[in-house]
């Protein structure tokens, strides 16, 4: 599993105030702590209050690479904000994301293959949030036909059927997760999938053990890649033994503490 950390992230007040006050501290230790907890990239974003975020990206994305080279997400749903991380990143990127709506698609798909970043693609488009599988489907194919049309690699495209939170779209949980499957299905190579994980809890009381259980359910349809709370041990604790039971690790009697000395 490949784990996207989601705690750089100006909604949350901590970072919203560093960014403020340009306080690199607070972001390279929010930036480390993940990394020692698993993640293997690390979500940036600015967030809603942020005035700048044309430049604040950039401060973001400079003052994570002066502590780890872990790979960066850049996270916004403006192409300028995106652009101006790009030329930021000096390792490995992820653009998050895009939507199946050809504008969109137009921009940061070359955007992406420009810079040699991967990309999320989220199956939504200007019409709102699909209502099933079905049209979950149909997006996500559309992302994948435009990426191949601009002869972007489709193994570096990340696919995610947007996750509801269960408390207001329980009957949407299946459909979702089996989304998972057949998006593997739409072309070869396949596209990755990936998923918000924090978003099936929103709003509930037993957000832990939700994330957990909804994440390992995804983990056997295949998912592998998603955005999360890395700090959550046994939500990491989880994931692992997930992909144990599924004979991607090796058992040992210290399983976890192996896998995290990966």
């Amino acid at each position: 599993m490949f784990i996207i950390g989601e705690l750089i992230n100006g909604m949350y007040s901590n970072i919203g105030k560093a960014i403020a006050q340009k306080d690199k501290a607070v972001i390279q230790r929010v930036a480390l702590g993940q990394v020692k907890a698993g993640a293997d990239a690390l979500d940036v974003n600015c967030g809603p209050a942020s005035k700048q975020p044309v430049s604040d990206i950039q401060w973001l994305i400079e003052a994570i690479q002066e502590v780890t080279d872990k790979a960066i997400c850049i996270d916004s749903s403006k192409p300028q904000v995106i652009e101006s991380g790009l030329k930021a990143a000096k390792n490995s990127v992820i653009i998050n994301s895009t939507t199946a709506d050809p504008d969109k698609l137009d921009i940061l798909v070359p955007l992406a293959k420009q810079h040699k970043a991967k990309l999320i693609g989220l199956a939504i488009s200007a019409k709102g949030i699909p209502r099933d599988k079905g049209q979950r489907l149909e997006l996500a194919s559309q992302i994948a036909a435009s990426c191949i049309e601009k002869e972007f690699p489709i193994e570096d495209l990340y696919l995610d059927p947007i996750v509801m939170p269960i408390n207001v779209a329980q009957a949407q949980m299946r459909d979702i997760i089996e989304s998972i499957h057949e998006f593997k299905i739409i072309s070869e190579p396949a596209p990755k999938t990936i998923i918000g994980l924090t978003n099936v809890s929103q709003g509930t009381f037993a957000r832990s053990l939700i994330n957990r259980t909804f994440l390992t359910m995804a983990t056997a349809y295949g998912l592998d890649a998603a955005i999360l709370d890395p700090l959550d041990k046994d939500l990491m604790d989880a994931a692992i033994t997930a992909e144990l039971i599924l004979n991607k690790q090796i058992y040992c009697d210290s399983y976890l503490e192996a896998y995290r000395k990966k």
